[in-house]
């Protein structure tokens, strides 16, 4: 936890950081289409399972805006969330490991996009989430399922729109991965990109 905290402060710093050195004129629309990418740190504590892993999300959608500072739309994705380490490319550890939860699914919800100040933005999601994964029931005597169910996830962030069609950001997901006595749920604190057609 101590990590994520710091991981967190440093991202958080480096955001505040970036405007400076891109600075340009505030974004004068929020609408239309759009894709992002998330790259992140997971943590699950449930049951069996008390560890970190590296996750990632690639996702796209459509949003409308209100006026120039708020915009709600719909998105869909993909994400892997519990079996990727990435340090393992430099050394002969696999980097996809078979004895984690192996979190994987398919996103499908609405968002907003909120504009606090000119480049300065928080956001937020939620929807269906129809997930794959493996893991260890927790029963006295654990048992390991492969599992598949659809329930939900949602996620909040903060970013910066360096113009209208590019922004970055700091978020927070939970994704919810709950079936016979096997509880795979993820968080992710990652950074993304957003770029907007």
């Amino acid at each position: 936890m101590k990590k994520t905290l710091l991981a967190l402060a440093f991202a958080s710093a480096g955001l505040m950081a970036v405007p400076a050195a891109f600075a340009q004129s505030a974004p004068t629309h929020n609408d239309g289409w759009f894709v992002n990418g998330n790259v992140g740190r997971t943590s699950i504590d449930n049951g069996p399972y008390d560890d970190n892993d590296t996750g990632y999300a690639i996702g796209g959608g459509y949003r409308w805006a209100v006026n120039p500072s708020v915009a709600f739309g719909v998105e869909a994705g993909y994400n892997d969330l519990g079996n990727i380490h990435v340090k393992n490319v430099f050394n002969s550890n696999d980097v996809v490991e078979e004895g984690r939860s192996q979190l994987h699914g398919w996103t499908a919800g609405v968002n907003g996009h909120f504009n606090l100040a000119p480049n300065w933005y928080v956001s937020a999601r939620a929807g269906l989430y129809s997930w794959k994964g493996h893991g260890l029931s927790n029963d006295v005597d654990p048992v390991r399922k492969s599992l598949d169910d659809t329930s939900w996830y949602a996620g909040a962030g903060v970013g910066y729109d360096f113009s209208n069609n590019m922004s970055v950001g700091l978020n927070y997901d939970h994704y919810d991965a709950e079936k016979d006595q096997v509880d795979l749920s993820t968080n992710m604190v990652s950074i993304s990109a957003e770029y907007r057609f």
